[in-house]
């Protein structure tokens, strides 16, 4: 399987800003495109299989963090990385974040689900920050993190939000666990997945539940004067943003809206928002953390073409055989069913 790139901001956000008649904001929306082009004929020449990283092996610890300054060129690992694990901080706020948040990632999987590393085998997590000038995205590349700076009108610094970090790095386990293929159901299981560990992250790091925590990605990167929105809300989907910029948040929250059509790999960001508010309520009714680690487990039951009723499956029968160990509350199972239902699946 080809290690595909996954960009935080979808490609219909970024075509949208293309299209502004505010200059600067439709120059750095081209550039953004104009890489992300790039990037893709890049990739297509370096093929990895589901689990298996070009990532260089390195006697340093478990999960071993490196952060790399770009220096506003597209490229990464420039130079020497700037902060390695257990260095000093840099005073670069966005190399210090990326480093911290990084930090929290991994010992979220550690703590919570005993997990080595995205790769389960403490694989180094590599960061790249200050990536292109005026850059508007984040993404992993099936090696490393690699963090835009923004444009500062629309987006500011991605290495600022830990909503970025666990949701790019969550790729990286999902890459790893299920190899999700990128396209259709299949592909939005795989970002809804990454906006679960974004949520549970920052609500296990911000010490929040879901009943107080706000369910919005994305928040964070949008710079003021767009303050209140996001990129995708999973309480709410479709209800994340609505501005002259960006336009309408097209995320649908049930089956009946679901898009059928060729855009954005057929629709892997915008059909997220159903299991995504799915995993919101079943949250709601359990706990995240119970949540999450029924999320978690069930990965080992889906396959790379998994659809929306594959995970449904997977799910419920996850949820009852940790009933059965005590690992998560009683009733487990049947909300996760009622949650998917009151989003029209399975279908």
């Amino acid at each position: 399987m080809r290690a595909l790139r996954y960009g935080f901001v979808p490609p219909y956000v970024i075509a949208a800003l293309a299209r502004s008649d505010l200059a600067d904001v439709n120059a750095a929306a081209l550039t953004t495109e104009k890489e992300s082009v790039r990037l893709r004929v890049h990739r297509e020449h370096r093929r990895t299989e589901p689990g298996v990283s070009v990532v260089p092996e390195t006697p340093s610890a478990a999960g071993a963090r490196s952060v790399y300054d770009s220096g506003s060129a597209f490229a990464q690992r420039v130079g020497d990385p700037v902060r390695g694990e257990g260095d000093p901080a840099t005073g670069d706020r966005d190399a210090d974040d990326a480093y911290d948040f990084a930090g929290s990632v991994r010992a979220y999987f550690r703590t919570e689900h005993g997990r080595d590393s995205v790769d389960g085998a403490g694989l180094p997590l590599i960061l790249n920050v200050h990536y292109g000038l005026r850059y508007m995205n984040a993404f992993w590349d099936g090696d490393e993190m690699t963090f835009g700076d923004g444009d500062g009108r629309v987006f500011v610094s991605f290495a600022r939000s830990l909503d970025v970090v666990a949701h790019e790095l969550g790729h990286g386990v999902t890459q790893f666990e299920t190899g999700l293929v990128y396209r259709g159901q299949s592909g939005a299981l795989n970002e809804h997945y990454s906006d679960v560990w974004g949520a549970a992250i920052t609500q296990f790091v911000e010490g929040t539940d879901a009943a107080s925590a706000d369910w919005l990605i994305g928040d964070e990167v949008l710079a003021p004067g767009l303050e209140g929105q996001a990129l995708r809300s999973m309480k709410a989907p479709g209800t994340a943003y609505d501005n002259p910029l960006m336009g309408i948040d097209p995320q649908p929250a049930h089956m009946r809206d679901y898009y059928g059509g060729p855009d954005d790999n057929q629709g892997v960001h915008i059909n997220s928002g159903i299991p995504n508010r799915a995993f919101y309520l079943t949250a709601l009714s359990i706990g995240t953390d119970a949540a999450a680690g029924i999320w978690y487990a069930a990965q080992a039951n889906l396959a790379p073409r998994a659809d929306f009723n594959d995970a449904v499956a997977a799910l419920t029968a996850t949820a009852a055989s940790r009933v059965a160990t005590g690992q998560a509350p009683d009733g487990s199972e049947r909300r996760v069913r009622q949650a998917f239902a009151e989003v029209g699946l399975p279908a």
